[in-house]
């Protein structure tokens, strides 16, 4: 693809992402994420590999399908209320569609089965747009809209895809089919404090979107897409692997690292609202992804493969890691660590 039409494209995705973000009006909302899907599709289908062609026509497909929902919501609502600024939905009916439309956008389940398929099919770097900015506009219309949603719908929805997110990701040997399961349980998460802390699911998103483009960034660098090349690629950067092993630890919700933050906050949020068993059950769910990173941290920094059969080893590469990666990894790992002594100092 050349330039001129990858920065049209990524134009597009920074233009149809802000008028989203920064409307009041469903109808705007709804154009910004209709320029959002039609300048992601190009990126999706660019190996011209038919799996990506696969990976395009899902996306379309579903995509099409939620935003139709979205207006479909809105008009409902503007219907019975004369209201269309989106602060002011509340119908019962368009809230119950608008939510079954943003979890159709995410990838929330019972609407999860496209985001795995869309992400093997996708080059690296588009799997991170869509990891990460993609998901921007849909989650800013559920914290507009987080007052009037149903609370046990958005339970239970959580509840399900943190269990399904795990669960899933277990026996996967793609890693970027276990990082879309792991997308999906993150936004478990995001999803059941959604009602009682909307800043909560906000900075979760964040601290996510800055450990996923790590993982994702670091992957690109040395060109890993499945477990088997992932065992060798330890010679290729050794300083790389290790702060990988420890950026997938904090995805993981390890303490003392940066993902155990949201987590803990959330958790603590959750007894607060007297939902303790709910908490309990989506901590123990946690376990499940935990397993799946703790395999491909294991992979990341194990020296020799586990089989008889020979792996060619990699060739160390002499290209400096670029900046980006390097405060990335920091931030994913340091963050909480190192947040008592910043507020101290501050």
């Amino acid at each position: 693809m050349s330039p001129q039409a990858n920065l049209i494209f990524i134009t597009s995705l920074l233009l149809g992402t802000t008028i989203t973000i920064s409307s009041n009006h469903w109808i705007m909302a709804w154009t910004g994420l209709e320029i959002n899907t039609l300048a992601i599709l190009p990126l999706i289908s660019k190996s011209h590999h038919p799996r990506a062609i696969e990976a395009a026509t899902k996306y379309f497909l579903t995509q099409a399908a939620a935003s139709a929902l979205v207006l479909f919501s809105s008009m409902t609502n503007a219907w019975h209320t004369g209201q269309w600024d989106i602060t002011q939905l509340t119908h019962p009916t368009s809230c119950l569609i608008l939510t079954s439309a943003i979890a159709m956008k995410l990838g929330l389940v019972p609407f999860h089965f496209w985001f795995p398929e869309v992400l093997q099919g996708s080059p690296l770097t588009t799997g991170l747009i869509l990891s990460t900015a993609m998901k921007l506009p849909p989650m800013t219309l559920l914290y507009m809209t987080s007052s009037s949603l149903n609370p046990t719908l958005l339970t239970i929805l959580a509840i399900l895809s943190a269990a399904l997110g795990g669960w899933m990701g277990l026996n996967q040997t793609q890693i970027r089919k276990i990082l879309a399961f792991s997308s999906i349980s993150h936004l478990g998460w995001m999803a059941i404090i959604l009602i009682y802390n909307p800043k909560l699911t906000l900075l979760n998103f964040y601290l996510y979107a800055v450990m996923t483009t790590a993982v994702f960034l670091t992957l690109n660098t040395t060109k890993v897409l499945k477990l088997s090349t992932l065992l060798t690629a330890w010679t290729k950067a050794p300083s790389l692997n290790t702060m990988l092993l420890l950026t997938l630890l904090s995805l993981a919700g390890l303490p003392p690292l940066t993902g155990f933050l949201p987590k803990w906050l959330i958790i603590q949020e959750l007894t607060k609202q007297d939902m303790a068993p709910a908490a309990t059950l989506i901590s123990l769910l946690s376990l499940l992804s935990l397993f799946f990173y703790l395999r491909l941290a294991y992979c990341t920094t194990i020296t020799l493969p586990p089989h008889t059969t020979n792996h060619m080893k990699q060739w160390r590469t002499n290209k400096p890691t670029s900046t980006a990666i390097a405060i990335l990894t920091t931030v994913s790992v340091m963050l909480l660590p190192a947040s008592p002594m910043i507020l101290t100092i501050v």
